[in-house]
């Protein structure tokens, strides 16, 4: 059914219509909005047989969520930015115990300083704790792939995060074809665990392991992502076949063919990059975009194969290593290891700064013509940096950096400024 609704409204939808057993939730923005309408399905009976759990911090959450998941039941939570810092250490369990739980990401910036807007960050934080990680690009996908995730998950006994842009994504308000049960009940089938609690058959999960098997339970792990690559574009064309929709897979391209350069990048500003690709290409620029549907497991020959005709690769990303640059483009790079092609990253859309085609055009620009640093930062204020470097130099006590910033451009009195 095609509704008009925000996009956290959709995703509880999608979770909902996959009769999750055990909702575990604990509220911080931009995802509440995801589990309150979920708390409110389970209230009015909407939502069936399914213990909604209010905790009291997202550690709380996700180790409730490993608890009810190891007794067999289907289970689903929600969490961003600091909060998914707050649950780390239960992250890291949920994956090397092989729960297969689902949980969105509203993505954020992580402080300090203090930022409640759009980056990757918190991602891109646990990307090797062993979850699979799946960016969906639009809210109609944030749907689409919440409903493979569980599958996915499940058929797997790993644990899915779909990473959606915070606010850009979770409050926006457009048209979403939402499935009805008997299309989800014929994707998704009852949940069969591969492990599970049971007083009449005792085990134990989460071992002590010592270094005479650490090294295979850790190998499988990395074994069990490795089959996720043939796994998760499988499960993609079973929905396709149901709902008619391709919303999955590991990448998707967009006028690659002929591109000397190839713009790459992951979540919902790839609708922005293709409209400035269509532009460069009505002015004769040959340049196309992939994005990355799949960053764990990371889909190393899907990419090389993808790119290796081109020119040169501009990796454009919402998060940054500090000291190193780019998470992203460091596993493009990766990818194409032998491949003669030259890799450029930009950062940009730190902490939700807006990112324009008018600031994309010139990128492209520079891009084509050889003219981008190594890493680049779009839209950087050098006049700002600079002024706060030379503070810096000047004055032993120079002050906070945020704050002094803040000052600089105007957002807090500057009178105290140096």
């Amino acid at each position: 059914m095609l509704k008009q609704i925000e996009g956290s409204h959709g995703v509880a939808e999608a979770v909902a219509l996959c009769r999750p057993e055990v909702i575990c939730c604990y509220p911080i923005t931009p995802q509440t909005h995801i589990v309150e309408d979920l708390g409110a399905l389970v209230k009015s009976g909407k939502l069936e047989n399914c213990e909604y759990i209010n905790v009291e911090s997202e550690f709380g959450a996700l180790s409730v969520g490993i608890g009810s998941s190891a007794a067999g039941a289907r289970t689903y939570t929600a969490t961003a930015s600091q909060g998914m810092l707050f649950m780390a250490e239960a992250v890291y369990n949920a994956s090397g115990l092989g729960l297969p739980i689902v949980m969105t990401v509203g993505n954020r910036a992580i402080g300090a300083p203090i930022n409640i807007w759009n980056d990757q960050t918190d991602s891109m934080s646990v990307r090797d704790a062993g979850w699979i990680q799946l960016f969906v690009e639009d809210n109609q996908q944030a749907v689409d792939i919440h409903i493979q995730a569980f599958k996915i998950a499940e058929r797997l006994s790993l644990p899915v995060m779909v990473c959606m842009d915070g606010f850009i994504l979770t409050h926006a308000y457009e048209g979403i074809d939402v499935p009805d049960q008997e299309q989800v009940d014929k994707f998704l089938p009852p949940f069969e665990p591969r492990q599970s609690l049971d007083p009449n058959d005792p085990i134990s999960l989460g071992a002590m392991v010592g270094p005479e098997a650490y090294t295979e339970v850790r190998y499988l792990a990395h074994h069990k992502q490795t089959q996720a690559l043939d796994l998760i574009p499988e499960i993609n064309e079973e929905f396709k076949q149901i709902f008619g929709r391709d919303s999955g897979g590991l990448i998707s391209t967009y006028n690659i063919e002929d591109a000397d350069t190839v713009i790459v990048t992951l979540g919902s500003v790839i609708g922005t990059i293709q409209e400035v690709v269509d532009e460069q290409r009505s002015q004769g620029a040959k340049i196309g975009a992939l994005t990355i549907r799949s960053f764990r497991p990371f889909p190393f020959e899907a990419i090389r194969s993808a790119l290796e005709g081109a020119k040169r690769v501009v990796v454009f990303e919402k998060c940054l290593a500090v000291g190193l640059g780019g998470i992203v483009a460091t596993n493009v790079r990766l990818a194409l290891d032998g491949v003669a092609v030259t890799v450029y990253t930009v950062i940009g859309g730190l902490g939700g700064r807006p990112i324009t085609r008018k600031s994309l055009h010139h990128l492209f620009e520079n891009a084509v013509k050889d003219e981008l640093e190594e890493v680049t930062f779009l839209d950087l204020k050098t006049d700002v940096v600079e002024r706060e470097l030379e503070r810096e130099r000047q004055l032993i006590r120079s002050g906070s950096i945020a704050e002094n910033i803040l000052r600089d451009v105007g957002v807090v009195d500057a009178a105290k400024t140096a």
